[in-house]
């Protein structure tokens, strides 16, 4: 299983970690699979899947 933290989730996303930070609090993003010391960890599968859904949300000229 691939994981991300928050600044893998930002660059995935192609927004600053301010951003990212912003986003995953929503409550459409996933839900984090654990807390370590480094932060919350989200599987990576779930990032790409929400980005996409996200870009079909930005595409379509609807707000976030």
């Amino acid at each position: 299983m691939h994981v991300m933290a928050l600044a893998e989730v930002a660059d995935h996303l192609g927004v600053s970690r301010q951003r990212a930070a912003v986003l995953v609090d929503r409550p459409d993003f996933p839900a984090p699979l654990d807390t370590l010391t480094v932060g919350r960890i989200w599987s990576a599968a779930d990032v790409r899947e929400y980005a996409a859904r996200r870009r079909e949300r930005l595409d379509s000229g609807r707000d976030e």
